[in-house]
């Protein structure tokens, strides 16, 4: 299975709309997240207009969209970026679609874009996406704990990074 991963367009804004707004996809987003065709494309529109600092993600499996990702860089003196909105469709899923496509996005920004650090933040009751994050790479660094209100609970924050000489092991 070869996964590419490429700058979204705004041809993708159905498919990005379609797959945050899904119901097995949705409960595990931030609750600010961009769901609206209106708030994708400005999103689509920022990523092409400051691509150095900025990107939304689409993944494929021979041409086919199969999911996202996006990133943000936080801080130009360190080179760091944070990843989040990590998502592949259920359609995909089983495949181990979702490592791969992590492992390749790690290396555009690492190797490409040249950022020197990678964080990414995964709710603590996301247990598919924390065994994703292990098997895709990233180290486990802490927890935030307590830090967002879900529905009427507090829920903590798992945060995770990953830096150039991680690609190597």
């Amino acid at each position: 299975m070869s996964v590419t991963v490429r700058r979204a367009i705004p041809e993708d804004v159905p498919f990005l709309v379609g797959l945050v707004t899904h119901e097995d996809v949705a409960p595990y987003f931030a609750g600010v997240r961009a769901t609206t065709e209106e708030e994708v494309a400005g999103q689509v529109a920022r990523s092409l207009a400051e691509p150095e600092d900025y990107g939304v993600m689409v993944f494929a499996v021979e041409g086919e969209r199969a999911g996202t990702a996006t990133w943000e860089r936080v801080n130009r003196r360190s080179e760091i970026a944070s990843v989040g909105a990590f998502a592949v469709d259920p359609a995909f899923r089983g495949r181990r679609l979702g490592d791969e496509a992590a492992r390749v996005l790690q290396r555009h920004l690492i190797r490409e874009v040249g950022l020197h650090r990678l964080q990414l933040e995964i709710y603590a009751f996301n247990e598919r996406a924390l065994a994703h994050a292990e098997r895709a790479g990233w180290v486990r660094e802490g927890v935030r704990r307590k830090a967002y209100r879900r529905g009427d609970e507090w829920v903590d924050g798992v945060l995770f990074g990953l830096v150039a000489e991680d690609l190597d092991r």
